[in-house]
């Protein structure tokens, strides 16, 4: 892949693990709130709600060596209605300024708190509206690797595998950061272990998905023209080995690595083994994305060319 390539799989890797991120993290406060209140669901959820916005910004920033030149955000604006590259960037745009209200007046604890949630659930949508966006911008019927329903359902897929692993991560950290020395807050423990035990359902759901969503994409390529099929040797053949490690990594981290969480969070005092479980698995997912969305840049063929 040529820098153009690699800046827009680091733009929409990132873009998508905010996006993921804040939508994982809003269900965790929902599920929090209705079981302790706001002040410990805050405790909870406020560290790890401060990783979006700077995620997204890394985001837009690898954006910028595809643009050629920052100026070109703004000739964005006016082809908003015929093009989903406008579209994309003008939604990338309102998603991190929404995050970054909602960052403030959660951090400030302006408003009340059913406002601040409106604003986020409000943020959400536009990170989610991004990601569709992303996904519509490969829709193109000239890249047949590209033009199918596998792109936008694999970016979801992934943006979500990713959020919920981020957000795990996150909240380990935000616990072992306020909890020290108070180790007797039995509440904020309780809420620790019933979230990754959620998350990790949610992560080994995903990627079923994940896992359903490959064989059938990988049947419908060798189904289709010439290029469709020359993308898929090249996926299973010179980019085979990228390909198997990307499979194995995802499903160590989202499949065996989730079932251990689940297992270790209902147990009290493996608050250490816990940590390395979650850890452990965001780097494995991550990897394994990161090579998944390599692949998707390199092995696409053009029609005519």
């Amino acid at each position: 892949m040529d820098t153009r390539e690699w800046a827009l799989l680091i733009f929409t890797i990132l873009g998508q693990v905010a996006a993921g991120s804040l939508f994982v993290l809003m269900v965790v406060r929902a599920y929090a709130a209705s079981k302790v209140g706001v002040e410990q669901t805050d405790r909870l959820t406020d560290g790890p709600l401060y990783i979006v916005v700077p995620i997204m910004g890394l985001a837009l920033l690898a954006s910028l060596f595809h643009l050629g030149n920052p100026l070109n955000i703004a000739k964005a604006v006016p082809n908003l209605g015929t093009s989903w590259l406008s579209r994309e960037v003008v939604l990338a745009v309102t998603f991190v300024i929404l995050a970054g209200v909602y960052t403030l007046l959660q951090w400030r604890k302006i408003g009340n708190n059913t406002l601040r949630t409106v604003i986020g659930w409000i943020a959400v949508l536009a990170g989610l509206a991004q990601v569709y966006g992303m996904g519509m911008v490969y829709m193109i019927r000239t890249q047949p690797s590209w033009n199918t329903l596998a792109t936008p359902v694999s970016f979801f897929v992934t943006t979500l595998l990713l959020g919920v692993a981020t957000i795990a991560a996150a909240l380990i950290v935000n616990h072992s950061r306020i909890n020290k020395g108070d180790q007797k807050n039995e509440q904020q423990q309780e809420l620790l272990r019933k979230s990754l035990q959620g998350l990790a359902i949610s992560s080994i759901v995903l990627l079923g998905i994940e896992f359903l969503v490959t064989p059938l994409y990988m049947a419908y390529l060798s189904a289709q023209g010439t290029e469709a099929v020359q993308s898929l040797n090249l996926m299973v053949g010179e980019f085979g080995l990228t390909f198997a490690l990307r499979l194995i990594f995802v499903f160590l981290g989202a499949g065996v690595l989730a079932a251990y969480i689940y297992r270790n969070a209902s147990i009290l005092g493996k608050e250490g083994t816990l940590s390395v479980l979650v850890y452990s698995a965001l780097v494995l997912i991550l990897a394994g994305e990161v090579m998944g969305r390599f692949i998707f840049y390199a092995t696409h063929v053009r029609i005519g060319l």
